[in-house]
C-alpha cells in the first residue's frame, strides 16, 4: 500500500494484520454477497483501531430538526437514477485523516454542491472552520458532531470560508474565522422526517445531496466494490458513528437500490472514494439522521 512504519518491529506486526485481513477478504469474497471486499487503504488495520481513529468516538446527539420538510412529489415522476456528480457539483472527495471530523465533511460537501446548483460556481469549503468554530452548536471537532448543527452555525455565523482560507489539519484548534473571507452561506437547513428514505430519495432527486448518517460496523473498512449491506449494523439514529454525502441513487441489473456515496477517506477507499449502499431499508441508519441546507 506504499506505506512507511517507524520501525522493523511495527512493520512486522502491520503485516500480520494485512494477512489476517487478505485471508478475510478472499473468504468473504468467495460467497455470493452484493460486494466485494478488497485491499483499501485500511487493510493493515485491525477495524477496532480504525474505528478509534476514524469514525466518531461519541455517537451523536438526537437528531432533533429546526425544521422538517416533507417535499410534495409525486414517486411516479422521479427519475430512475440520479448521479449530481454528473452535472459537476461535487467536489473531488477528501480525506478526513485520524479524526472523527466525518460530520464536518459531510458538512462541507453538501453546502458546496448546493451552492454550486445555485450559483454555478463549485468551491471547496473549509471543515476545520466548522471543527473550529462550531462547538456551541455541540459539535465536537474529531469528536463528532451532525452536519444538521454545522449548517445551523453556518446560518448563525452568516458563512463559511474556503479550504484554501482556513486548511484543513486532523486535530482541533481554536476558531479563527474571518468575515472577509466567507465564500458560502445558508439560508436555512432542513432535517429528513426520521427513518422516512422515501422523502431522501426526493430529496437528492429535486433539491441535491443530502448529508446522511450511519452506523459502521465490522468489515466496511475493506469494501471495494458493489452494493454494501450488513445485517450486524444498527438502524437507529442513537447508534450510528459516521457521516457521509448521498450524491445520488440508482438500480443494479438484477434490481437492487443503492445509494451513491461520497466519503471522506480518500480515493484509496472503496470505488475511489466512494461506496454504494442497499436503499429502500435504512441499511446502517442511513434514513436515521439526514438533512440538506439551502443556501
Amino acid at each position: 500500500m506504499g506505506k512507511a512504519y517507524d520501525n522493523e518491529e511495527e512493520y512486522f506486526r502491520r503485516q500480520r494484520i494485512f494477512s489476517d485481513n487478505l485471508k478475510k477478504i478472499k473468504e468473504f469474497n468467495s460467497r455470493n454477497e452484493s460486494y466485494k471486499l478488497g485491499l483499501t487503504v485500511f487493510a493493515d488495520m485491525k477495524y477496532e483501531e480504525f474505528e478509534h481513529k476514524f469514525l466518531m468516538p461519541e455517537a451523536p446527539q438526537q437528531c432533533s430538526a429546526t425544521r422538517s420538510i416533507s417535499l410534495p412529489i409525486d414517486d411516479n415522476v422521479l427519475p430512475n437514477a440520479v448521479d449530481w456528480r454528473n452535472e459537476g457539483v461535487v467536489t473531488p472527495v477528501k480525506n478526513q485523516g485520524a479524526c472523527g471530523s466525518c460530520w464536518s465533511f459531510s458538512a462541507t460537501g453538501a453546502m458546496e454542491s448546493h451552492h454550486a446548483i445555485k450559483t454555478n460556481h463549485l468551491v471547496s469549503l473549509s471543515e476545520k472552520q466548522l471543527m473550529d468554530c462550531s462547538t456551541n452548536f455541540d459539535n465536537h471537532g474529531c469528536g463528532g458532531g451532525l452536519p444538521s448543527q454545522a449548517f445551523e452555525y453556518v446560518r448563525y455565523n452568516r458563512g463559511i470560508e474556503l479550504e484554501a482560507d482556513y486548511p484543513y489539519v486532523p486535530k482541533n484548534g481554536k476558531c479563527r474565522f474571518n468575515s472577509s473571507n466567507v465564500a458560502a452561506t445558508v439560508a436555512t437547513s432542513f432535517n429528513i422526517t426520521s427513518y422516512d428514505e422515501e422523502e431522501i430519495t426526493r430529496a437528492v432527486a429535486v433539491k441535491g445531496p443530502v448529508s446522511v448518517c450511519l452506523d459502521v460496523v465490522g468489515n466496511f473498512h475493506l469494501y471495494k466494490s458493489g452494493v454494501y449491506a450488513n445485517t450486524q449494523c444498527h438502524k437507529s439514529h442513537r447508534k450510528v458513528n459516521h457521516a457521509v454525502l448521498a450524491v445520488g441513487y440508482n438500480v443494479t441489473e438484477g434490481g437492487d437500490k443503492y445509494w451513491i456515496i461520497k466519503n471522506s477517506w480518500g480515493t484509496g477507499f472503496g470505488m475511489n472514494g466512494y461506496f454504494w449502499l442497499k436503499r429502500g431499508v435504512n441499511m446502517c441508519g442511513v434514513a436515521s439522521c439526514a438533512s440538506y441546507p439551502v443556501v
